[in-house]
C-alpha cells in the first residue's frame, strides 16, 4: 500500500502494476493476490488515506469549539494532501475510487460544521451543502501540480471563507437541485 500510495502520487495513474510491484519488492503474483486489478488497488489507496488522514483532520474538525474553524482544518486537511501528492487525486478520480460512499463521508461532518457555523452566524444562512461541494471543487481546481507542492491555495480558502461571512453578502439566486455524490 506504501509503495502505491507513493507511485500514484509521484506519477499518477499511468504508472504501471508491475512497476508498483518492484518499489514494493514483491513480485507481480503476489500484488494480484492482495489487488486483483489497478482499480482495486487506488480503491483501497483512498480508503488509507480516508482512514490516516481525513477521518483524524474530521475528528479535530468536530472538536473545534469554532465550527467555521472546524471547516478550514477539513478543508485544510484536503488541499494539503492533494497539493503535497497531486497524482493520487487525479489517479482516483480516473478509476473511479471517489465513490458514493466515500465523498459523504467528508462532505457531510463538513455539511454539519457549516449549518453549526450558521447557526452561530459565522456563515451566510443561504449557503448550502451544494454550494460546499462546488468550492471545493473550486479551491481543488487552483492547484498546480505540474509545478510541485503548491500552497497558493491557502490565500484562496482565506478568500474564501471570508466569502461565507454574513455581513455585507450580497443574496444568492436560488440553489440549483443538489448534485449526487
Amino acid at each position: 500500500m506504501r509503495a502505491a500510495r507513493a507511485a500514484f502520487a509521484e506519477a499518477g495513474g499511468g504508472i504501471t502494476l508491475e512497476e508498483i510491484a518492484q518499489r514494493a519488492g514483491v513480485g507481480l503474483a503476489t500484488l494480484y493476490r492482495h489487488f486483483p486489478s489497478k482499480d482495486r488497488l487506488v480503491r483501497e489507496v483512498v480508503e488509507e488515506l480516508m482512514r490516516e488522514e481525513i477521518e483524524p483532520a474530521i475528528t479535530r474538525a468536530l472538536a473545534e469549539q469554532d465550527p467555521l474553524r472546524g471547516m478550514s482544518v477539513m478543508l485544510e486537511t484536503v488541499l494539503t494532501l492533494a497539493s503535497g501528492q497531486p497524482g493520487i487525486l487525479a489517479t482516483a478520480r480516473d478509476a473511479g475510487a471517489l465513490t458514493a460512499d466515500v465523498a459523504p463521508r467528508f462532505i457531510q461532518p463538513l455539511t454539519q460544521l457549516m449549518r453549526n457555523a450558521q447557526a452561530a452566524g459565522q456563515v451566510r444562512a443561504d449557503l448550502e451543502p451544494d454550494d460546499l461541494k462546488r468550492m471545493l471543487v473550486m479551491l481543488l481546481s487552483t492547484l498546480r501540480p505540474a509545478e510541485g507542492p503548491d500552497e497558493g491555495w491557502r490565500r484562496s480558502l482565506v478568500l474564501l471563507l471570508d466569502a461565507l461571512r454574513p455581513d455585507g453578502a450580497t443574496p444568492l439566486p436560488p440553489a440549483t437541485p443538489p448534485a449526487r455524490c
